[in-house]
């Protein structure tokens, strides 16, 4: 019974591995197509607005090169934390954590070549704010990329959100409204994105 036990308890363990594993690559993967996309090149000043867990910051991190750098912000208290936790483990020098509110980036006046929200817009409550403060944060000639996927059904809208998304998620042509108001440009439409989602490339012109 013992030996079964640890053979499941192994087991796990080898597959909880294997799953990480498979994350980080598709985190890469999703992120090198997002840098050819953005036209990042080493030096390229990047922001990840609603980092999670890092995982697109840290192969972010790895695309600009030890000459660019990687702003990457939560609003989640506990997310901070663990973000500045793995960026000290990790000793990576040009990723930067950043506290952001409800309406604010928090990020510097014309600082970033490109910012990208992965799943993010969806949860914006003042999104009419915060899309001004991402224009604030880019520098002329800069893009923004928005990676959603259009409402879901059986999946209760968040809570706090404008009604027009529709439900969880929001649709392309409300993201691509919005961000036109805020005085972007859009640049470039991906409709077949990873896991269904879409890709609305924005420029500041």
């Amino acid at each position: 019974m013992r030996k079964r036990r640890l053979l499941l308890i192994g087991l796990a363990c080898t597959v909880a591995l294997v799953f990480a594993g498979q994350v980080r690559g598709d985190a890469a993967e999703e992120v090198k197509r997002l840098a050819e996309l953005m036209g990042w090149k080493a030096g390229t000043v990047a922001a990840d607005i609603g980092a999670g867990d890092g995982r697109f910051t840290f192969a972010a991190v790895e695309r600009v090169g030890a000459a660019g750098k990687v702003y990457a912000t939560e609003i989640d208290t506990k997310k901070l934390a663990e973000l500045k936790s793995e960026t000290a483990r990790r000793k990576v020098g040009n990723v930067v954590v950043v506290e952001s509110k409800e309406a604010d980036t928090n990020l510097p006046t014309a600082c970033c070549d490109a910012i990208f929200l992965r799943r993010v817009y969806h949860h914006l409550t003042k999104p009419a704010e915060f899309d001004a403060n991402l224009v604030r944060s880019l520098k002329p000639g800069g893009r923004l990329a928005i990676i959603d996927f259009p409402a879901r059904a059986g999946l209760e809208p968040v809570e706090g959100v404008p009604s027009n998304r529709g439900g969880h998620g929001i649709p392309q042509k409300i993201v691509v409204e919005e961000l036109s108001a805020a005085g972007l440009q859009v640049e470039k439409i991906v409709k077949d994105w990873p896991e269904g989602d879409y890709c609305v490339l924005f420029v500041k012109r």
